[in-house]
């Protein structure tokens, strides 16, 4: 399959994305989008520039830099150069006084020079609609995350454990992960939505590292290379035996995430009762895949399996001390953290074809972080992996 977006997709987005506006924002008349990422969604090219959408007229992509590979690449119909906004807000006779914008995306000052030339005078957020229309992902879309998820089923359950070895350091392993994914399929880098959120690879940590507290809204943690590159892996921690190995790593192909933990039992076993611990942790990932049948509530799921696990189970579950998480899961494609999650106050009922990575995790102090996540199709019989079966905790001598 080419990685090329149809023009069909492209259409099909489109007409979701001004649908859902049309419901949820009746007023609305101009939507400007101008983060690379709803670029490649909405048109097939990450240029510099900005995508108008206007109700009545239809949308244009105004490019600054990327003009000519887009013509080259972008089935969308109407892409115009530009050298400032100047230059496109010509094109435009009357303006409305407000537009939709990204509001987690756009700088303060990029608005103001926005503003200079397409003189609006106020601004409402589309931040949800669009987490809405890319939440429910076409055939065309989950055969890319399907690939992402055989690579990371055959880099993590079958590649992995022949990369561990007495002696080798965190971030010895990461950089000889890289890779050997990448060699797999994986595009090289990962995408998140979250503001100033950067991540080469993932989190990996040997034994109580992957306890250790980051600024990263997850249940994982890692130590990381130093104060400024806290992930990565750090250099001085060495495996030896009797250590939990904690990998959790996103994969992608052409622009689509899936994403995975896997845990390994290096040189000996672990006691029984952390065996256990992590079963469980797997029993809860079964009983929330058996959830995602579309028109369940991700609220509902999240205070459902909550209320069925025990008080001393839910401390240090997702999460270590302090450092728990309120959610199950969340949403996966463009980015690794997308709408919606699995927790409190996500309303909106599951649709079928919405991709979760579902990661129940616990820390155990002396241990470290045990757990699993995988990645689920949303079907009618529930959810669907797509990244592997292994149930985690895999021995390697």
């Amino acid at each position: 399959m080419s990685d090329r977006i149809p023009a069909l997709e492209l259409a099909t987005r489109m007409g979701s994305f001004c649908k859902i506006m049309d419901q949820q924002c009746s007023e609305w008349k101009m939507a400007v989008i101008f983060s690379k990422i709803n670029l490649l969604y909405f048109t097939g090219s990450m240029p510099e520039g900005m995508l108008v959408i206007e109700r009545e007229n239809g949308a244009t992509l105004w490019i600054r830099r990327g003009y000519e590979r887009a013509l080259e690449e972008s089935a969308f119909p109407v892409i115009k150069p530009m050298n400032s906004y100047r230059d496109a807000a010509q094109a435009y006779a009357q303006l409305p006084a407000e537009v939709y914008l990204e509001t987690e995306f756009v700088p303060l000052a990029m608005f103001q020079r926005f503003q200079k030339h397409f003189t609006v005078y106020s601004y409402k957020p589309l931040d949800f609609q669009i987490a809405q229309t890319r939440s429910v992902k076409s055939a065309w879309e989950l055969s890319f995350m399907e690939k992402a998820g055989a690579i990371h089923q055959r880099v993590l359950e079958e590649l992995v454990p022949g990369l561990l070895r007495e002696g080798i350091t965190e971030t010895d392993l990461a950089a000889e992960m890289y890779p050997v994914m990448v060699k797999e399929g994986h595009q090289g880098c990962v995408r998140f939505g979250m503001h100033d959120t950067e991540m080469a690879l993932g989190q990996l940590g040997f034994g109580e590292s992957s306890l250790h507290p980051t600024n990263f809204d997850g249940p994982g943690g890692n130590r990381g290379m130093g104060i400024a590159v806290p992930s990565f892996g750090n250099r001085n921690r060495k495996l030896k035996k009797g250590d939990l190995v904690f990998v959790d790593v996103a994969v992608a192909v052409n622009g689509y995430h899936s994403d995975k933990t896997m845990t390994y039992m290096y040189g000996k076993s672990l006691p029984d009762e952390v065996i256990a611990i992590h079963q469980q942790c797997v029993d809860v990932q079964d009983r929330v895949a058996e959830l995602l049948v579309p028109g369940n509530f991700p609220e509902v799921i999240y205070e459902t399996i909550m209320a069925g696990l025990s008080p001393e189970f839910q401390q240090n579950f997702m999460g270590f001390g302090g450092h728990q998480v309120k959610f199950l899961g969340h949403g996966i494609g463009l980015t690794v953290d997308e709408y919606p999650v699995l927790a409190k106050g996500f309303k909106e009922s599951l649709q079928e074809n919405m991709v979760f990575a579902v990661e129940p995790k616990k820390g155990i102090k002396g241990i470290g972080m045990v757990g699993i996540e995988n990645t689920f199709i949303v079907t009618p019989e529930g959810g669907r992996c797509i990244t592997g079966p292994n149930p985690g905790l895999i021995f390697v001598e």
